[in-house]
């Protein structure tokens, strides 16, 4: 859960790239072994003006990281679940978002193995009340 921790944006200084810690002390450096170690990425951000969140934004943005030569195969082939709540009940208000996390699990050889898409829920937990988003994660859980 990203929400109380601190991620600075990414000035693109490529430290990382060079063997080097990233020079943004923050909690984004715990989270890069984290991401290496774990079999299953889950990315779950509300829509915020058809785009994701800023602190889930400036986390992918951080994931630059992983796109050097050396730290790239820590990320490739691993699985990715999209969790996407959303106010609104049109399915196309989260497409900017799907595709964004798609294009970005892509880039990164992240295979995406499926989306729940919580539609028509404003208020943080609102989502756990609905059966058929709950049973929809669950199984995705279960097939991983």
């Amino acid at each position: 859960m990203l929400g109380g921790l601190t991620i600075r944006e990414c000035d693109g200084c490529h430290a990382c790239w060079k063997g080097k810690p990233c020079i943004k002390a923050d909690d984004m450096n715990g989270i890069y072994p984290k991401l290496a170690e774990c079999d299953v990425i889950v990315f779950g951000t509300p829509v915020y003006w058809y785009g994701p969140t800023a602190l889930m934004k400036a986390l992918v943005d951080r994931l630059v990281y992983f796109n050097c030569p050396e730290n790239r195969p820590k990320l490739a082939g691993k699985a990715a679940i999209l969790a996407i709540p959303f106010e609104e009940t049109d399915l196309a208000t989260a497409a900017p978002v799907v595709d964004f996390f798609g294009r970005t699990c892509e880039y990164l050889g992240l295979k995406v193995a499926g989306k729940v898409l919580a539609w028509g829920v404003t208020r943080r937990g609102e989502v756990a009340a609905r059966e058929e988003f709950m049973r929809e994660a669950f199984s995705l859980g279960r097939d991983l």
